[in-house]
C-alpha cells in the first residue's frame, strides 16, 4: 500500500553549509541553483541536516535553541535585495577554497547581519518592518530565545546555571528588568529570525514550484546550555542547580567501539507526559514550517535511551532507561494530524524499537553500507527492504561510499558476490543504482556519493568532536552531465517525478 506522505521518489542529501558560495561557508544563497539542478536531474527530494543554530564544534545536533533557525545561513545577497545592506558592504575578502572556514565567515558575516537587523528595527519606513513587527508579537519563542542569548552575552558567555540566582531561576522581577535593559539585542535576535524565515520561505516556495520536497532533520536532544533547558528545566533531568546527573549517549555500536558520550541533558519523560508533550508538539510544528517531512534522529531513544553518569569516563558506563514509547507519537498525531516523519532506527535496535516504529506508522531507514558485514540475514540487504522505508547509500554519519570501500577490504568479497564486479572507481555509483532499485519508497544519496568522492569529503565522524561538518562542494561539480545520468537512473527505477 502506498504511503500518501511518501510517494516513490529519489533524493539527494546535502546541507546548505556544504554549498559553494563567496563567504567561506555555504548559505541559502546557493540553494536556488541546487534546487534547479535537482529538478533537471528528476530528483524530487532534498534532504538537509538540522537548520537550528549549531552548538559546540559547529554541530547542528546539540543546539542552544530547538526552535530557532541558524541565521549564519542567511544569504547576504538577499539582504542587499531587501535594501538592508548595500553592495559595497558585502564585498568579501578572499576566503580559502575547499572546506568551510567557520571562524572567518563568522568574523565577516555576523557584523553585517547585525547591521541589517538594526536597519530593519530602526527604519520605520522600511517595507519589511510591518512584517517584522507582526512576527515579533506572534513568535513568542523567538523573543524568549533572544533574551536567553542576550543574557548569555551579558554574562560573558557563561552557561545559564552560572548566572545570578534570580536570572538562573527566572524570577519574574529579574526577567522584567532584563527585558527592559536588553531590548535592543533581543529585537536584533528576533529580526534575524524573521529574515531567516523570510529567506527560507522563498526557498520552500521555489522548491514546491519545481516539485521538490524538503526533508529536514530533528535532533532528539538539545544542548545543556540552551534556551529550552533554561525556560523549562522541569522537563529535563536536572538538579536544583541546573546540572544533569546523567546525560545522553549510546552504547558501543558500529560507529564507536566505546559508545558515544554525547553529554546532552536527558528528558524527564513523566513530566513531559503530564504536560501532554506540548514541548514536542511545538518543536515539530516549528520544524514543519521549514520542511515537508522530518527525519527524527535517534528514534530508538523513544523506546529506551542510554543514560550515562555525567562524570563517567566513556559511554560504556551507561544503562538503558525506558522512553516515552507510543504515547509521544499519539500526542503528536492528536495535535498535528498525520506525521510526515522518518524514524532513524539505526544503532542498537531491538524488538521494542521495531514495534514502536510500526505502531507509530513511520518508515525506517536502510543503509547499504551496513548491508555487507555478515550474512544473507542482514536486514540492510536489499532483499530484506520493505516499501515503507527509506534507503540510503550512507548518511552524514557514515564515511563516503568510496571511503567505506577503501577501509573495509574484508567486505569486498561479499559485496562482489551480491553486486557483481566493483572496485573503488565503480562502487559509489553501483550503490546508488542499488538504492534506486530498492522497493523502499524513497532512495536518498549523499551528494558525495554521486560524485564518487573519498573520505576527504566525509561530513561527520561520530564520537570525534573536532573537524566535522566542514566539507563543501566544489563550484560546478553538479553539472548537466551528472544531472542527465541521474535522471536516466530515476526513470529506470520509477523514481522520476
Amino acid at each position: 500500500m502506498t504511503n500518501p506522505l511518501f510517494p516513490r521518489a529519489a533524493g539527494v542529501l546535502v546541507h546548505p553549509t556544504s554549498l559553494p558560495g563567496p563567504h567561506g561557508v555555504g548559505d541559502l544563497g546557493g540553494v536556488p541553483a541546487l534546487l534547479d539542478w535537482l529538478a533537471a536531474a528528476g530528483i524530487s527530494v532534498w534532504q538537509v541536516l538540522p537548520l537550528v543554530p549549531p552548538g559546540p564544534a559547529h554541530s547542528p545536533y546539540a543546539s542552544p535553541s530547538a526552535l530557532s533557525g541558524n541565521v549564519a545561513l542567511i544569504a547576504l545577497s538577499g539582504l542587499v535585495a531587501d535594501g538592508l545592506l548595500n553592495p559595497a558592504e558585502v564585498n568579501a575578502p578572499p576566503f580559502a577554497h575547499g572546506h568551510a572556514d567557520f571562524a572567518a565567515c563568522e568574523a565577516f558575516k555576523l557584523p553585517l547581519l547585525q547591521r541589517a537587523a538594526d536597519r530593519l528595527i530602526h527604519d520605520r519606513q522600511h517595507p519589511l518592518r510591518p512584517g517584522f513587527v507582526q512576527y515579533y508579537h506572534e513568535q513568542k519563542w523567538a523573543v524568549e530565545a533572544g533574551l536567553f542569548h542576550a543574557l548569555r552575552h551579558e554574562q560573558g558567555g557563561a552557561a545559564w546555571w552560572h548566572w545570578p540566582k534570580a536570572l538562573r531561576t527566572r524570577e519574574p522581577q529579574a526577567l522584567e528588568h532584563a527585558r527592559e535593559a536588553l531590548t535592543e539585542p533581543v529585537q536584533r535576535y528576533v529580526a534575524l529570525q524573521f529574515l531567516f524565515d523570510r529567506q527560507w520561505a522563498w526557498i520552500r516556495g521555489h522548491a514546491r514550484h519545481l516539485g521538490v520536497r524538503i526533508i529536514g532533520d530533528m535532533p532528539i536532544y538539545v544542548d545543556g546550555d540552551s534556551v529550552d533547558t533554561w525556560c523549562q528545566p522541569e522537563l529535563f533531568q536536572l538538579d536544583a542547580a541546573g546540572q544533569p546527573q546523567k546525560v545522553a549517549g549510546v552504547p558501543p555500536d558500529y560507529f564507536a567501539e566505546r559508545g558515544q558520550f554525547w553529554g546532552n541533558p536527558l528528558y524527564d519523560w513523566p513530566a513531559m507526559a503530564r504536560d501532554r508533550y506540548r514541548w514536542w508538539t511545538a518543536r515539530l510544528r516549528r520544524t514543519l514550517v521549514h520542511v515537508d517531512a522530518v527525519r527524527i534522529d535517534h528514534f530508538r531513544g523513544f523506546a529506551a535511551y542510554w543514560a550515562v553518569p555525567h562524570d563517567a569516563p566513556d559511554a560504556t558506563w551507561g544503562s538503558w532507561q525506558r522512553g516515552p514509547g507510543s504515547a509521544l507519537f499519539a500526542a503528536l498525531r492528536r495535535d498535528l494530524g498525520m506525521l510526515p516523519l522518518i524514524a532513524e532506527d539505526l544503532g542498537v535496535v531491538d524488538d521494542a524499537v521495531v514495534a514502536l516504529r510500526q505502531k507509530a506508522g513511520l518508515p525506517g531507514m536502510k543503509v547499504l553500507q551496513f548491508a555487507f558485514g555478515d550474512d544473507a540475514r542482514n536486514p540492510f540487504l536489499p532483499h530484506h527492504h520493505t516499501p515503507d522505508s527509506v534507503v540510503y547509500t550512507g548518511t552524514h554519519d557514515n564515511d563516503t561510499t568510496v571511503g567505506w570501500w577503501l577501509t573495509s577490504p574484508g567486505q569486498h568479497a561479499r559485496v562482489r558476490r551480491y553486486l557483481g564486479p566493483v572496485d573503488a572507481e565503480t562502487i559509489a555509483w553501483r550503490l546508488v543504482e542499488t538504492a534506486f532499485a530498492s522497493v523502499a519508497h524513497t532512495a536518498i544519496v549523499p551528494v558525495q556519493d554521486l560524485l564518487g568522492l573519498g573520505n576527504e569529503a566525509r561530513m561527520n565522524l561520530p564520537g570525534v568532536t573536532d573537524g566535522n561538518w566542514s566539507w563543501r562542494l566544489a563550484p560546478g561539480a553538479l553539472d548537466a552531465g551528472l544531472a542527465a545520468r541521474l535522471r536516466e537512473l530515476a526513470a529506470t527505477y520509477d523514481r522520476l517525478r
